[in-house]
C-alpha cells in the first residue's frame, strides 16, 4: 500500500547492479554470424564488445560459451575474447546452454540472480536458456542489440516470447549506464566514458567534452542541485536526441504547430 511518508531517494531493487548481476555470452561465433541477418552484423559486434567491456569495468562476472567450436561454428569472436584474456570458454554440444552442466555451474558459482544474456541466434540459443533460467527462478535480461536471429522476424518474435515469459529486454548502453547510475562514482567514470567514446556511435561525440572535465563531485545531502550542463546532462541530451540539429528540428515542428 502506497504511503507517501515512506518515499525516499533510493534506487529500485529491480535495477541492475554490479553486485547482483552476471553476464552470459552465448555463441558469438563466425558461423552463427554468417546465418544472422536480423540486423547489421557490425553493429551486433560493437554492442557485444561494448557490453563485455561494461562487465570488465564493473567487475561483473562473465560466462563465455560456444557451440561446436571445432567442428562447425568456429572460435568465439576475437574482439570478445580479448576483453577476457585467459578466461575459460565453455564449448557445448547442446543448443540450450542451460542443459550444459558446466555453464549452469559457472552461473551458480557467481551467486548472482540477475542474468544479462546476449548471443546468436536469438530464436534458439537465447530463447532456450532464457526460458530455462526463468523457470528456475532467475531474473533474466536479454541484450537485444548484442543478439541476432536468422531474420528480423525471428529475432523480434523470439524477444516477444521471452518477454511474455518474464524476461526483460535491454540494450548494451542501457546496461552500461544502469551499472554506473551516478556520475560521481569516480572509480568507474573514466572507463565508462572510454567505452561510450569507442562504442557509443554518434552518442559518443556529445560526451567527449564532458569526459575532459572529469567526474562531478557528489552533491552533499541537503544542498540544492546545480544547474547547467555536465556529463550526465550532455549524455542524456544526446540519448534523447536533444542536441544540435535534432533539437532545431523539434523546435521548428513546435513553431509550425503553433502557427
Amino acid at each position: 500500500m502506497f504511503n507517501i511518508a515512506n518515499v525516499k531517494a533510493a534506487p529500485s531493487p529491480d535495477l541492475l547492479t554490479p553486485e547482483s548481476s552476471v553476464m552470459l555470452f552465448v555463441d558469438h561465433q563466425p558461423q552463427m554470424f554468417f546465418g544472422s541477418s536480423s540486423g547489421d552484423r557490425t553493429a551486433i559486434i560493437n554492442a557485444t564488445v561494448g557490453l563485455a567491456k561494461a562487465a570488465k569495468a564493473f567487475d561483473v562476472p562473465a560466462v563465455l560459451t560456444t557451440v561446436a567450436a571445432e567442428s562447425f561454428s568456429g572460435p568465439i569472436l576475437p574482439q570478445l575474447a580479448e576483453v577476457f584474456p585467459g578466461q575459460e570458454i565453455i564449448d557445448r554440444t547442446t543448443m540450450n546452454a542451460w542443459e550444459d552442466n558446466a555453464v549452469v555451474e559457472a552461473i551458480k558459482a557467481t551467486g548472482r540472480r540477475k542474468i544479462i544474456i546476449s548471443g546468436l541466434w536469438t530464436e534458439v540459443c537465447i530463447v532456450l536458456p532464457v526460458l530455462s533460467a526463468l523457470g528456475q527462478g532467475y531474473e533474466v535480461y536479454v541484450v537485444a542489440d548484442a543478439s541476432g536471429g536468422v531474420t528480423p522476424g525471428a529475432h523480434e518474435h523470439a524477444v516477444e516470447r521471452m518477454v511474455n515469459a518474464g524476461a526483460v529486454p535491454v540494450t548494451w548502453i542501457q546496461v552500461l549506464l544502469e551499472l554506473q547510475r551516478d556520475w560521481a562514482r569516480a572509480e568507474t567514470y573514466l572507463p565508462v566514458m572510454d567505452i561510450v567514446k569507442e562504442h557509443g556511435g554518434a552518442y559518443a561525440q556529445s560526451v567527449i567534452g564532458a569526459h575532459a572535465a572529469g567526474p562531478p563531485a557528489r552533491r552533499p545531502e541537503g544542498t540544492p542541485p546545480r544547474t547547467g550542463a555536465g556529463p550526465l546532462t550532455s549524455m542524456c541530451t544526446a540519448f534523447e536526441g536533444g542536441s544540435g540539429r535534432n533539437a532545431n528540428r523539434r523546435a521548428g515542428r513546435r513553431g509550425t504547430a503553433r502557427a
